[in-house]
């Protein structure tokens, strides 16, 4: 009986640990993970390397409903959850799903500021790590990916340049981008999450 009841432990132990975050594989989320109210706060800061700021502020993201779907603000903008979870139809992407240790991919994307200027990035990918990670929201299990490559754009800016982004599956968002581009270090880091009880 004794040996049933520690084999029984063992196999409930070993159920439990499969389905823990710290399993090393994350699928991209789904509509059904969002939920009304739900609300992100980063701060961020671009410096130059002769400490002339040139961007400081706020970035809020919060989840809200329009027309009885569920929808992010960002900025000015809203965008519907639908659109942000589709699956990327890239053989470059952003996220390159799942997202497991060791994981390497391209990333390019092609871009237009609000003042008409052009640009784009072609940068390499590789997922080095999954563990627990602070920040000033709290601390978060999360996925540290590397990006190295080249930014330009239409009005001959051309940098070479690293991000680390901590990508956080349990708020299914970054908590942490750090961006080095030649004399221009970025930093955006979040310190409010909040959701619904």
């Amino acid at each position: 009986m004794k040996n049933k009841i520690i084999i029984l432990l063992a196999l409930v132990m070993l159920s439990a640990c499969k389905d823990t975050p710290k399993s090393n594989t994350t699928y991209q989320p789904t509509p059904s993970n969002y939920q009304l109210g739900e609300k992100w706060v980063w701060k961020f800061k671009g410096i130059t390397t002769e400490g002339e700021v040139r961007s400081e502020g706020k970035d809020i993201r919060e989840i809200v409903k329009i027309d009885g779907v569920l929808a992010m603000t960002i900025g000015k903008d809203t965008i519907l959850v639908t659109d942000i979870v589709k699956p990327e139809e890239s053989n470059t992407p952003k996220y390159d799903w799942p997202l497991k240790v060791g994981k390497k991919w391209k990333y390019e994307n092609n871009w237009t500021s609000q003042d008409g200027t052009t640009g784009s990035q072609s940068q390499n990918a590789e997922i080095l790590s999954y563990q627990e990670e602070t920040v000033a929201a709290g601390k978060y299990m999360a996925y540290a990916i590397k990006y190295t490559g080249k930014t330009t754009n239409s009005r001959g800016y051309s940098a070479d340049e690293t991000e680390i982004w901590l990508y956080a599956p349990a708020i299914k968002n970054f908590i942490k981008l750090t961006q080095n581009q030649e004399d221009f270090l970025y930093v955006e880091e979040l310190i409010e999450y909040s959701k619904p009880e």
